[in-house]
């Protein structure tokens, strides 16, 4: 055999391997989240009292179901606080709604157009923070739709005087047609198993800015939300500066669902390509090697690489076997968990890495996203700049 086509089986060897070595780990750290998160804790009775901070912008799909299920929280005492930038915010409307159906839940609306930075969501929440009477504050975004024990669950770590900040993953839920379904499986099949394996081997940086619960002390203590206002990935910026106060990130075992509702191939890959962007501002020299979890085209191609290795025929058959399968296994347990995920999307998932490998591509190529309809310039840092 040729030195050259040698060499190339030996790579598609290494790429089977990597590809097989990989979605194990992710298989086992989705089933092991699982076994924990079964595991509920009793409350306790003398729970703090809380603030929930939620920005709005717009009555985007879903909306008052979502809000609504942070109304039914089994929780003793909590405000919510709603802000917007404008009163011709649509998202009004719904609020007023709420507090028609909810009137003895404390909720406050902050109307306040100011802005603090390039990072508008950071703004409305220092617009909003004024308004928080109590010293647990809960950040959530707009999209996230929770269970009743979904509150209790985010304080109950802050118990432990070394944990500063609380935060979960999530569960993508598509709006009807393939481009929500690609959207939601960049989530649940991709993003959020990938997260876990992190977890797994102890990596305790993750922070979802869809939801954040800490102290008011320790957000002062970090120097406050004006640090994040321009910052694209601002729930990371918060894990970091609460890391650098010496306190520790906790992964709640909950798991809220968030909406994604996708029109068309061009806004998914806009904002899969913002999300690619913000991996590669966090994790610059991680992401020249994310394309490692990208298992079934790396599978692939080390199984075509290894073509000509009829020596190992049936370890690069079992390794590729062993890759689809373990890439399997995190798509099947968020459908036995969620009957609201279909398992007919099983054909989806092989254009789901495709399309990874894509977006991975483009967002290497550019320091250019898309957020709310605005265009940003990013920098090194993670910085914002609005572009004319």
């Amino acid at each position: 055999m040729p030195l050259f086509h040698e060499l190339l089986g030996l790579m598609g060897i290494g790429l089977l391997c990597a590809a097989a070595g990989y979605e194990s780990f992710a298989a086992v750290a989705v089933l092991v989240f699982e076994v924990r998160r079964r595991l509920r804790v009793p409350a306790r009775r003398d729970r703090p009292p809380v603030t929930m901070l939620k920005p709005l912008c717009g009555a985007e799909p879903g909306l008052y179901e979502n809000l609504r299920s942070f109304c039914l929280q089994d929780y003793p005492r909590y405000q919510i606080v709603f802000g917007v930038q404008e009163a011709t915010d649509p998202a009004l409307a719904v609020v007023r709604r709420l507090r028609l159906e909810f009137p003895a839940l404390p909720m406050d609306i902050v109307v306040n157009g100011l802005q603090h930075g390039s990072n508008r969501k950071i703004s409305s929440l220092i617009n909003m923070l004024p308004c928080a009477e109590h010293d647990i504050l809960m950040i959530s975004d707009s999209d996230a739709r929770v269970d009743p024990d979904y509150l209790s669950s985010m304080v109950s770590p802050l118990e432990d005087p070394a944990v500063g900040l609380v935060t979960c993953i999530y569960r993508g839920m598509p709006a009807p047609g393939v481009w929500s379904r690609l959207g939601a499986m960049y989530v649940n099949d991709w993003y959020m198993p990938s997260v876990l394996v992190a977890w797994l081997f102890g990596h305790r940086e993750y922070a979802s800015g869809l939801t954040l619960c800490l102290r008011r002390e320790t957000l002062m203590a970090t120097g406050g939300l004006h640090r994040l206002s321009n910052h694209l990935a601002d729930d990371y910026e918060l894990g970091a500066l609460v890391r650098g106060t010496g306190l520790k990130i906790a992964l709640s075992s909950r798991v809220p669902r968030t909406g994604h509702a996708e029109p068309d191939f061009e806004h998914l890959v806009a904002h899969e390509t913002r999300w690619m962007r913000t991996i590669r501002v966090l994790r610059p020299k991680s992401f020249r090697f994310l394309f490692l979890s990208f298992g079934l085209p790396l599978a692939a191609i080390g199984f075509w690489f290894s073509a000509e290795l009829q020596s190992v025929a049936t370890e690069r058959a079992m390794l590729l076997g062993a890759a689809i399968v373990a890439r399997f296994l995190p798509f099947i347990v968020s459908r036995l968990r969620s009957r609201e995920l279909s398992f007919t999307d099983l054909w989806l998932l092989p254009v789901r890495d495709l399309l990874l490998c894509w977006v991975w591509w483009r967002a290497s190529r550019t320091s250019v996203v898309t957020w709310r309809g605005n265009e940003f310039a990013v920098d090194a840092q993670g910085i914002m700049r609005t572009l004319s």
